[in-house]
């Protein structure tokens, strides 16, 4: 009840003590009909009790004028109220003393103190629009940065920014470009529903004059109040969508102006002194968003070439092994197999010791194949992934399960990071788990690989706990994949991973 008695006190107030003046032609009306109204009171009350003075009730008019309309109006009040005020005096034969020393003084006082009040209740309400529009700018901050702390990819941080910096400084035009050569190019923009506005990718020649061609050249905010005194193609466009001014920022990445946030009206007057520091938060997010999408390109990019330079180098030793020291274990072991069959037959000792010889070097031979096939399995390269994990399956000591529906090649470096997870999975699974089975499942998802290698061992394995987990997440990553680990005590264990890999040219079907 008090809430509702209080906000009807502020509602009544406001009616009377309004910040901002109503037109002038209505005040001069109520001016009227206050003055006619306080006559026709005082007349109708005298013939009631003549011997009574009512003149005060002239003084409502005034307060009214002046809570609701500018100082002159409520002068002029004070002096017609006055001038009535001395005229019912006259009539009655009563001193002017009176009119002249209290009423017209009290009058143009109650003009002076509802004006300064209703002065601040304008200031109050500056302030309060001021926080208001403060607190919606900040509140927008916030979104867009969230969006940026959460690593979103700026193509989608770039109608969030522009929607929100046209929401919080309640702006009827937003856009956002990025410099190419000459020209600039419309990455985002905001304008008024149902109106003309840019296109996303709308490019303009950075010929004359225009806030992108100010800010590339000084990399410092710029401004116009009057897009009508400006030329150029962008100028003239922007008049097309009934802007008059403009004030625009600098996106500036690792030093280098990427591009500019604009923001415009279609109002008379130019945009307000600190319009420029409300844009530069906001571009200063925009910055940072590419910046951190450049950096995780970099990173990425850096870690894809040092697992291709280590695959590289695995195929290296895998050929040297296979065209060198197993070829030469080859020849050394026919060299020997020729001695053996020109040794004497009563020279048993000999033989014997050559067959042994013959023995170890074949023993020799199938370890440097196993230890080729680790470091770069041939059947990868050339059956594909398919191929490549059912041999990995069939070799594993723990049974397994398998699920095989990815039924194309893959990239290269796709098919590698997939093979080294299963096989990396399943010599976990062999040597910690204590498992009884493992099912492996490899399928697509669009032009994504999903792979999934799950075991209903003990559980409790740590991505960095030394089982080569880390390594392969580090290797999924360089290809743009992710790969999880879920692995509770006495759960089991499984190894998720989504690779990104669209069709490579000429695909075969992996059976």
């Amino acid at each position: 009840m008090n809430e509702r008695l209080t906000w009807l006190r502020s509602r009544m107030l406001a009616l009377v003590l309004r910040p901002t003046a109503r037109p002038l032609g209505w005040g001069i009306v109520v001016a009227l009909g206050f003055i006619v109204g306080e006559i026709a009171f005082v007349l109708f009350m005298k013939r009631t009790a003549p011997d009574n003075s009512y003149g005060a009730i002239f003084l409502l008019g005034v307060l009214v004028v002046a809570a609701g309309w500018n100082f002159g109006l409520a002068v002029a009040t004070s002096l017609a109220s006055a001038v009535v005020y001395v005229y019912f005096h006259v009539e009655d034969g009563d001193s002017l003393v009176p009119a002249f020393l209290i009423f017209l003084p009290l009058a143009l006082l109650a003009s002076v103190l509802a004006s300064q009040a209703r002065l601040r209740a304008a200031e109050s309400e500056e302030r309060r629009r001021e926080a208001a529009a403060l607190a919606r700018q900040q509140s927008a901050l916030r979104r867009v940065a969230t969006l940026v702390a959460r690593g979103t990819d700026p193509t989608d941080v770039y109608p969030v920014a522009v929607a929100e910096l046209a929401r919080g400084l309640d702006v009827d035009h937003v856009t956002l470009t990025v410099f190419d050569d000459d020209q600039c190019v419309v990455l985002a923009a905001r304008d008024i529903a149902g109106k003309p506005h840019l296109a996303v990718g709308e490019r303009f020649p950075l010929d004359g004059d225009s806030l992108n061609s100010r800010v590339r050249s000084s990399g410092k905010p710029a401004r116009i109040d009057d897009y009508a005194a400006v030329d150029g193609p962008i100028a003239e466009r922007l008049r097309e969508l009934g802007l008059r001014s403009g004030v625009g920022c600098p996106v500036t990445v690792d030093g280098g102006v990427r591009g500019a946030l604009i923001v415009g009206s279609v109002r008379d007057h130019p945009m307000p002194p600190e319009t420029e520091d409300r844009i530069g938060d906001f571009a200063d997010l925009v910055a940072t968003a590419i910046g951190n999408a450049e950096t995780r390109a970099e990173l990425q990019a850096s870690r894809a070439r040092i697992v291709a330079a280590a695959d590289q180098a695995r195929r290296g030793i895998e050929r040297d092994l296979h065209d060198g020291a197993q070829q030469r274990i080859v020849s050394l072991g026919l060299g020997l197999r020729a001695l053996e069959a020109s040794l004497p037959d009563g020279d048993a000792a000999v033989r014997k010791q050559v067959d042994n010889l013959i023995n170890g070097m074949a023993d020799l031979y199938t370890e440097l194949q196993e230890l080729s096939r680790g470091i770069h399995p041939a059947i990868l390269s050339k059956g594909g992934l398919g191929p490549a994990v059912k041999t990995l399956a069939r070799r594993s000591p723990v049974p397994v399960v398998l699920e095989l529906a990815a039924d194309r090649r893959f990239p290269e470096s796709v098919e590698v990071a997939a093979y080294y997870v299963v096989a990396e999975a399943l010599t976990n699974v062999a040597k910690h788990s204590g498992a009884s089975e493992v099912a492996i499942r490899v399928l697509l998802d669009g032009d994504d690989l999903l792979l999934a290698i799950a075991d209903n061992g003990a559980g409790g394995a740590m991505s960095g706990g030394g089982s080569g987990l880390l390594g392969l997440r580090d290797r999924v990553e360089a290809v743009s994949g992710r790969l999880e680990v879920t692995s509770a005590a006495g759960a089991g264990t499984t190894v998720r991973a989504r690779i990104p890999g669209p069709p490579a040219v000429g695909a075969d079907a992996v059976g």
